[in-house]
């Protein structure tokens, strides 16, 4: 590319980002992960539109460093290649002058990037990056960078951080506080925590660009998708019906694919853009903890706000996805697993484990306030006790408050709008007193 042009191209660049400067935006606890003083690549990945370039952009400012910015994912740049990232970094140095901290957006989408980013490395340029596709975390990053690199995932915003962005008192105990968290929780529920979403009124238009442009653009061009039609039928069911599990005979009957390894491919590619995120079911036997996954949307706004969606209110459904997520937020980063319980007695939703230590279970439900509806709950909790032999046992709804005695087990009954406001220990959990 002709270096004139480019320099126009991120300059107008710099002045988009300079913009940030005018918004407010709410503090994240992924930016503390970030360390500007590490001689890693620090790799923020995620979802399309979940905050990533304002999580890096939040850093750096606020540490005061000086920095240069490219944003590969800038339809201008889409035929560079990584022969051109010299000239790339010459013309930031025109415009910059120097610098020793660079920020790249979506790099993914340019080919041997690693290459690039290993050179700036061994400079000991700080190097902070963006990706949509987990192949970039799984794939190039653990293959080229072993050891340079530091991975955050991001996700949608929590509700504690959509309180954040909208003012809502999330420490009073006053009834009007408790009231107006409860209210805003019904909406998180239904609107989703997509930062941009806040600040816009047709939601409907902002999902379906968001969906269609990850189908088509991040999956069916970079992994050559043939069957398009089909793929993109499959996508819109999953994110109807989930949480739900995947069988892959049954995806290929319905929608016509050639093969069960067509139908398990197109899942993977899914996941890999951060759409579905999945969920293992629970077994000391290796061959049955991957069979059978369960898969979520990344945010309950996937779930119905697309055209033809047709996927009702689904509460229950929204309050599981809400809590997984939560659950991801609070654990995965330690180094803990998260499985599902199932078997022919019953099943839990999920079930958290420090390597075979399983440490925390979780119910989940929208109304207890029918005694079948309480009691299978209950059911599923205990089940999960006796098999796993947790003795950390929760049962989150959308509004309960109680202490359940069964069986000689205690069971947390809570409502989750309150549960994942907490910003310290989880009460419930005895290991992390232990530990």
């Amino acid at each position: 590319m002709d270096k004139r042009i480019l320099e126009t191209i991120l300059s107008d660049q710099a002045e988009e980002l300079v913009l940030k400067q005018t918004k407010r935006f709410c503090q994240r606890k992924e930016e503390d992960k970030i360390d500007l003083n590490s001689t890693q690549a620090q790799v923020v990945i995620g979802v399309r539109r979940s905050g990533k370039s304002t999580l890096c952009y939040n850093a750096l400012t606020r540490k005061g460093v000086k920095f240069a910015y490219v944003n590969f994912d800038d339809e201008r740049l889409i035929h560079l290649t990584a022969d051109d990232l010299n000239d790339v970094l010459e013309v930031l140095y025109k415009i910059n002058g120097d610098f020793n901290y660079l920020f790249i957006d979506e790099i993914q989408n340019i080919p041997e990037w690693y290459l690039f980013v290993n050179r700036l490395l061994r400079r000991e340029m700080h190097v902070i990056i963006t990706g949509s596709n987990a192949k970039l975390l799984s794939g190039e990053l653990a293959t080229h960078l072993t050891g340079r690199h530091h991975s955050i995932p991001l996700y949608p915003f929590s509700f504690a951080e959509y309180c954040e962005i909208r003012n809502v008192d999330t420490h009073s105990r006053t009834t009007q506080a408790i009231a107006a968290r409860r209210a805003a929780f019904d909406d998180y529920m239904h609107q989703g925590g997509f930062p941009e979403l806040q600040f816009i009124s047709d939601g409907r238009d902002y999902i379906d660009g968001l969906v269609n442009n990850i189908l088509k653009r991040d999956i069916e061009q970079r992994f050559k998708v043939l069957h398009t039609s089909a793929f993109e039928q499959m996508s819109h069911h999953l994110l109807n019906v989930a949480p739900a599990v995947v069988v892959d005979k049954t995806l290929q009957e319905t929608f016509g694919f050639k093969s069960q390894h067509t139908a398990k491919n197109y899942v993977s590619y899914l996941k890999q853009a951060y759409l579905l995120v999945g969920l293992h079911k629970y077994s000391p036997k290796s061959r049955q903890r991957i069979t059978g996954e369960k898969v979520y949307p990344i945010d309950v706004a996937l779930m119905n706000r697309r055209e033809d969606a047709f996927a009702g209110e689904n509460l229950g459904w929204r309050l599981e996805t809400i809590v997984y997520l939560e659950l991801l937020r609070k654990y995965k980063s330690r180094g803990l697993d998260i499985y599902y319980y199932s078997d022919r007695n019953g099943e839990c939703d999920f079930v958290v484990c420090d390597g075979r230590k399983a440490i925390l279970a979780v119910q989940v439900s929208y109304d207890i306030s029918t005694p079948r509806t309480k009691e299978r709950e209950i059911a599923g909790l205990l089940l999960a006790a006796k098999k796993t032999g947790c003795d950390n046992l929760l049962l989150l709804t959308d509004h309960n408050d109680e202490e359940i005695v069964r069986d000689g087990c205690k069971i947390a009954v809570r409502p989750v709008y309150d549960y994942v406001l907490d910003c310290g220990p989880d009460p419930t959990l005895n290991w992390q007193v232990q530990n």
